[in-house]
Protein backbone atom coordinates (compact mmCIF):
# COMPACT_ATOMS: atom_id res chain seq x y z
CA UNK A 1 0.00 0.00 0.00
CA UNK A 2 1.36 3.33 -0.80
CA UNK A 3 1.01 6.34 1.68
CA UNK A 4 0.13 9.66 0.22
CA UNK A 5 2.66 12.36 1.68
CA UNK A 6 -0.10 15.24 2.16
CA UNK A 7 1.85 19.04 2.60
CA UNK A 8 -0.22 21.26 5.26
CA UNK A 9 -0.18 25.09 4.00
CA UNK A 10 -1.54 27.77 5.91
CA UNK A 11 -2.60 30.44 4.01
CA UNK A 12 -3.21 33.81 5.65
CA UNK A 13 -5.39 36.67 4.91
CA UNK A 14 -6.44 39.77 6.66
CA UNK A 15 -10.49 40.30 6.05
CA UNK A 16 -13.09 38.23 4.47
CA UNK A 17 -13.05 40.24 1.71
CA UNK A 18 -9.64 39.33 0.46
CA UNK A 19 -10.55 35.50 1.27
CA UNK A 20 -10.58 32.56 -1.98
CA UNK A 21 -10.74 28.79 -1.87
CA UNK A 22 -7.84 27.02 -2.92
CA UNK A 23 -7.55 22.88 -3.64
CA UNK A 24 -4.42 21.57 -4.27
CA UNK A 25 -4.20 17.73 -4.90
CA UNK A 26 -2.40 16.13 -1.90
CA UNK A 27 -2.40 19.05 0.29
CA UNK A 28 -4.06 20.07 3.49
CA UNK A 29 -5.18 23.84 3.22
CA UNK A 30 -5.74 25.98 6.43
CA UNK A 31 -6.99 29.30 6.65
CA UNK A 32 -6.28 32.04 9.12
CA UNK A 33 -8.54 35.16 8.81
CA UNK A 34 -5.98 37.30 10.82
CA UNK A 35 -7.81 40.64 10.69
CA UNK A 36 -5.86 44.20 9.43
CA UNK A 37 -2.28 45.11 11.17
CA UNK A 38 0.90 43.63 12.53
CA UNK A 39 -0.22 42.74 15.89
CA UNK A 40 -3.17 40.93 14.67
CA UNK A 41 -1.54 39.02 11.93
CA UNK A 42 1.19 38.42 14.22
CA UNK A 43 -0.39 36.65 17.03
CA UNK A 44 -2.95 34.93 14.78
CA UNK A 45 -0.44 33.14 12.29
CA UNK A 46 1.65 32.54 15.07
CA UNK A 47 -1.43 30.27 16.94
CA UNK A 48 -1.80 28.54 13.59
CA UNK A 49 1.57 27.44 13.40
CA UNK A 50 1.49 26.13 17.00
CA UNK A 51 -1.69 24.59 16.05
CA UNK A 52 -1.62 22.90 13.11
CA UNK A 53 2.66 22.43 12.14
CA UNK A 54 2.33 23.61 8.34
CA UNK A 55 5.21 22.61 6.31
CA UNK A 56 4.92 26.31 4.69
CA UNK A 57 2.87 29.58 4.98
CA UNK A 58 1.53 31.74 2.38
CA UNK A 59 -0.39 35.32 2.55
CA UNK A 60 -2.46 35.84 -0.16
CA UNK A 61 -4.50 39.52 -0.14
CA UNK A 62 -4.87 43.29 -1.82
CA UNK A 63 -2.09 45.26 -1.69
CA UNK A 64 -0.85 49.04 -2.88
CA UNK A 65 1.75 50.09 -5.04
CA UNK A 66 3.85 53.17 -6.03
CA UNK A 67 5.83 50.85 -9.08
CA UNK A 68 2.95 48.63 -10.78
CA UNK A 69 -0.12 48.57 -11.88
CA UNK A 70 -4.20 47.95 -10.63
CA UNK A 71 -4.68 43.89 -11.37
CA UNK A 72 -0.73 43.35 -11.11
CA UNK A 73 0.24 40.36 -9.22
CA UNK A 74 3.68 40.32 -7.13
CA UNK A 75 4.96 37.51 -5.22
CA UNK A 76 6.92 38.86 -2.14
CA UNK A 77 9.62 36.81 -0.65
CA UNK A 78 11.32 40.33 1.04
CA UNK A 79 9.74 42.23 3.56
CA UNK A 80 10.25 45.77 5.27
CA UNK A 81 8.83 46.96 8.05
CA UNK A 82 8.63 50.74 7.36
CA UNK A 83 7.73 51.59 10.92
CA UNK A 84 10.71 49.86 12.43
CA UNK A 85 13.15 51.11 9.31
CA UNK A 86 12.99 54.57 11.54
CA UNK A 87 14.32 52.59 14.80
CA UNK A 88 17.75 53.29 14.79
CA UNK A 89 18.16 50.95 17.47
CA UNK A 90 20.99 48.22 17.69
CA UNK A 91 19.50 45.00 17.35
CA UNK A 92 15.78 46.05 15.89
CA UNK A 93 16.05 44.26 12.46
CA UNK A 94 13.22 45.88 9.70
CA UNK A 95 13.78 43.51 6.98
CA UNK A 96 13.22 39.57 6.56
CA UNK A 97 14.29 37.71 3.06
CA UNK A 98 13.44 34.17 2.11
CA UNK A 99 14.37 32.12 -0.36
CA UNK A 100 11.77 32.19 -3.89
CA UNK A 101 9.94 29.63 -4.15
CA UNK A 102 10.60 27.95 -7.23
CA UNK A 103 7.18 27.19 -8.86
CA UNK A 104 6.43 31.03 -9.47
CA UNK A 105 9.70 31.39 -10.90
CA UNK A 106 8.30 33.18 -14.03
CA UNK A 107 6.31 35.27 -11.27
CA UNK A 108 6.71 39.25 -10.68
CA UNK A 109 9.06 38.85 -7.77
CA UNK A 110 9.20 41.89 -5.49
CA UNK A 111 9.67 43.71 -1.76
CA UNK A 112 6.43 43.68 0.13
CA UNK A 113 6.14 47.48 2.63
CA UNK A 114 4.57 46.99 6.07
CA UNK A 115 2.76 49.52 8.25
CA UNK A 116 0.61 49.66 10.56
CA UNK A 117 -1.27 52.99 8.36
CA UNK A 118 -2.55 53.57 5.17
CA UNK A 119 -0.40 55.19 2.66
CA UNK A 120 -1.90 58.07 1.08
CA UNK A 121 1.56 59.58 -0.78
CA UNK A 122 5.01 57.60 -1.56
CA UNK A 123 7.36 59.57 0.75
CA UNK A 124 9.90 57.45 1.91
CA UNK A 125 8.24 54.35 0.90
CA UNK A 126 10.35 51.19 -0.52
CA UNK A 127 9.54 48.11 -2.23
CA UNK A 128 6.79 46.79 -4.86
CA UNK A 129 3.91 46.39 -2.77
CA UNK A 130 2.21 48.45 0.63
CA UNK A 131 0.66 46.34 2.96
CA UNK A 132 -0.26 46.11 6.51
CA UNK A 133 0.30 42.59 7.60
CA UNK A 134 3.26 40.51 4.96
CA UNK A 135 6.32 41.96 7.24
CA UNK A 136 4.20 40.71 10.67
CA UNK A 137 3.85 36.93 9.18
CA UNK A 138 7.00 36.89 7.90
CA UNK A 139 8.73 37.54 10.87
CA UNK A 140 6.62 34.64 12.76
CA UNK A 141 7.40 32.49 10.30
CA UNK A 142 11.76 33.38 9.82
CA UNK A 143 11.06 32.79 14.14
CA UNK A 144 9.35 29.26 13.94
CA UNK A 145 11.65 28.22 10.96
CA UNK A 146 8.51 28.11 8.28
CA UNK A 147 9.17 28.91 4.83
CA UNK A 148 6.76 32.03 3.79
CA UNK A 149 5.89 33.83 0.52
CA UNK A 150 3.34 36.39 -0.36
CA UNK A 151 1.00 36.53 -3.09
CA UNK A 152 -0.56 40.28 -3.30
CA UNK A 153 -3.40 41.95 -6.21
CA UNK A 154 -2.14 45.49 -6.61
CA UNK A 155 -5.47 47.29 -5.83
CA UNK A 156 -4.57 51.04 -5.45
CA UNK A 157 -1.61 53.17 -6.66
CA UNK A 158 -0.41 55.10 -3.36
CA UNK A 159 -1.51 58.64 -4.23
CA UNK A 160 -4.19 57.81 -6.70
CA UNK A 161 -6.90 55.83 -5.00
CA UNK A 162 -9.08 55.98 -1.63
CA UNK A 163 -9.35 53.54 0.75
CA UNK A 164 -12.82 53.22 -0.50
CA UNK A 165 -11.27 52.33 -3.91
CA UNK A 166 -9.62 49.80 -2.63
CA UNK A 167 -12.11 48.16 -0.96
CA UNK A 168 -14.17 48.52 -4.15
CA UNK A 169 -11.08 46.38 -5.57
CA UNK A 170 -11.25 43.34 -3.51
CA UNK A 171 -13.83 41.49 -5.55
CA UNK A 172 -10.96 41.75 -8.49
CA UNK A 173 -8.75 40.99 -6.05
CA UNK A 174 -10.20 37.90 -5.58
CA UNK A 175 -10.71 36.61 -9.12
CA UNK A 176 -7.09 37.67 -9.80
CA UNK A 177 -5.89 35.59 -7.12
CA UNK A 178 -7.70 32.43 -7.86
CA UNK A 179 -6.73 32.26 -11.40
CA UNK A 180 -3.01 33.01 -10.47
CA UNK A 181 -3.50 30.20 -7.53
CA UNK A 182 -5.10 28.09 -10.52
CA UNK A 183 -2.69 28.74 -12.91
CA UNK A 184 0.72 28.38 -10.80
CA UNK A 185 -0.22 25.78 -8.36
CA UNK A 186 -3.14 23.46 -8.80
CA UNK A 187 -1.81 21.03 -11.50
Amino acid sequence: MKLLLIMKILFVYAIPEEKIEINIPNVEVIYVETGMGKVNAAMKTMRAICEYHPDMVINFGSAGTLNHNVGDIIVCNKFIDRDLRKVTLDGVVSEIEFEKFEKFSNSTWGVCNTGDSFITSGAEIEGDVIDMESYAIADVCREMGVPFFAVKYVTDVVGQNSSEEWFAKLADARLGLTAFFNENVIK
